[in-house]
């Protein structure tokens, strides 16, 4: 069966004709054209697919796209503003908290429905947030590196 799923996609409302079993992950990279979020393990476990879901991370890959009528669903390229990275993304570029950079995206949504909760995590607020995203690069001393740069750093204008 297919449906009309109306929801607001990095701050622009959007209605698309969508099968009512397409996952989340499907409709942004296949429909909105959104391929920064990752398709990784395919069953809700790598986080690689982490989007923010009316501020909250939610798995792209376990989520039926309808769920999120009326909803507010956020991806990694939502949060450049105006061509300029995010305090995160730039953190997560100049902290080197990206080695193959396949994680990166849902390891800075997760991070930044953190930051948004808490403006100053420390070091276990940071890892308890990321715990839902697996990096096989790193030893995610950088990533929380990166975190923590960015929640010094001020949001671009």
């Amino acid at each position: 069966m297919t449906s009309v799923l109306r929801l607001t996609v990095n701050g622009r409302p959007r209605a698309d004709a969508v099968a009512d079993n397409v996952l989340l992950v499907d409709y942004l990279r296949d429909v909105a054209g959104l391929t920064g979020t990752k398709q990784g393990c395919d069953g809700g476990e790598c986080g690689a697919c982490t989007v923010l879901v009316d501020d909250s991370p939610r798995l792209a890959c376990i989520t039926l796209a309808v769920r999120c009528a009326g909803r507010r669903v956020e991806t990694v390229e939502g949060l450049t503003k105006g061509g300029r990275l995010s305090r995160l993304q730039r953190a997560f570029h100049e902290k080197l908290g990206s080695q193959c950079g396949f994680c990166t995206p849902g390891m800075i949504m997760a991070s930044e429905a953190l930051l948004r909760r808490d403006p100053d995590p420390d070091d276990d607020a940071i890892r308890d947030a990321l715990g839902g995203n697996i990096c096989r690069c790193t030893g995610y001393v950088k990533i929380i590196e990166s975190v923590r740069a960015a929640a010094r750093m001020e949001e671009p204008a």
